[in-house]
């Protein structure tokens, strides 16, 4: 007998709060903060851009509007993962 597979993540990513230095997602029972200086491309987002988050895996984040993917582990420790591009 085969198992079904397994499906789609039940659980979504939520922004709970913008500030003028970045927004806190909760992600089920945990919540995280990207600051606008550690991802830049959420500064001049719309708030509607950033409020439509996608959480299709465990350990990936997507905002379809800004074409912005994350791995989660990049909000937790942003320090492993330097900005490679800067802005000019």
């Amino acid at each position: 007998m085969r198992s079904s597979a397994l499906g789609s993540n039940t659980s979504d990513a939520e922004v709970t709060h913008i500030s003028q230095h970045g927004f806190w997602l909760l992600l089920g029972d945990r919540e995280l903060f990207l600051a606008f200086s550690s991802f830049p491309w959420f500064r001049d987002a719309s708030i509607s851009a950033i409020l439509n988050v996608e959480w299709p895996q465990l350990h990936h984040l997507y905002w379809p509007d800004l074409d912005v993917d994350l791995a989660v582990e990049s909000i937790e420790h942003p320090e492993r993962y330097p900005l490679i591009s800067k802005h000019s």
